[in-house]
């Protein structure tokens, strides 16, 4: 989109130029009044003519300046918007793998069983982590969500989705911009799961966090830490760029 400002510069400087050529004026006659007044009569001429130019070349670059913002603006909703789908596939799959994986119920008479029985308590720890995790895909209730996972991690701190609520909890503090608390949500992740598909998320985003905080060498080094110990990941593809971007500043 710069390139063809850049073309409109050029021609707005020939228009300028075909449309105020210096007078032509004999200045080697006349009286010595008469020549310096036609010599100042030049000078202001060519002056109003750089003045024209340069007035039409600050209007360009102002539209430049917009038009970048623009695109900045934008590529960084689109980069929102990938973001959030990854999260919603990452999400269904662990759902999905939750349902193929929990045991199936028993025809015998359950009548006797007690809520502290292992069948009742699974039960209950799904459903108050697809409450919570419904406010988010469903309802869109992002506020309401987090004290609802912070209550399902002291209830279920044990919790085979525990690293899932950690992250989601993260996400919740980054979307409001507090830096502090999601990075301690994304370390947690790291450093109590780490056999997580959280985990590669967790490094970007604590990486996302160091770059905001304008701490580069760390940004730097968690990016490459993602690259390295998650090649195929989606979060390498998020990281690379940020990456280039940094060492190119």
């Amino acid at each position: 989109m710069i390139k063809p400002s850049v073309a409109l510069i050029g021609t707005l400087m020939g228009a300028a130029v075909v449309a105020a050529p210096a007078p032509v004026t004999d200045v080697t006659s006349g009286s010595l009044e008469s020549r310096m007044a036609a010599l100042e009569r030049m000078v202001d001429a060519r002056t109003n003519a750089q003045h024209s130019v340069q007035a039409q070349l600050d209007q360009v670059q102002n539209e430049v300046n917009e038009l970048r913002g623009m695109v900045e603006l934008h590529s960084h909703k689109l980069e929102q918007i990938l973001e959030r789908q990854r999260e919603l596939y990452l999400e269904i799959d662990k759902r999905i793998d939750a349902v193929m994986n929990r045991p199936a119920s028993p025809g015998a008479d359950l009548s006797g069983m007690t809520p502290d029985t292992p069948a009742a308590g699974s039960a209950s720890e799904q459903e108050a982590y697809d409450r919570a995790v419904n406010l988010i895909l469903r309802d869109k209730r992002y506020d309401q969500a987090i004290p609802e996972f912070e209550a399902f991690l002291k209830a279920y701190p044990n919790s085979s989705f525990a690293a899932n609520a950690r992250y989601w909890l993260g996400q919740l503090l980054f979307n409001k911009q507090d830096w502090s608390g999601a990075a301690s949500h994304f370390d947690k992740v790291i450093s109590e799961f780490p056999d997580s598909n959280k985990r590669a998320d967790s490094l970007l985003k604590l990486g996302m966090i160091a770059q905001n905080q304008a701490n580069l060498a760390r940004a730097q080094q968690l990016y490459e830490q993602v690259i390295r110990e998650y090649p195929d990941s989606s979060a390498r593809k998020l990281a690379e760029p940020r990456l280039r971007t940094l060492k190119a500043n």
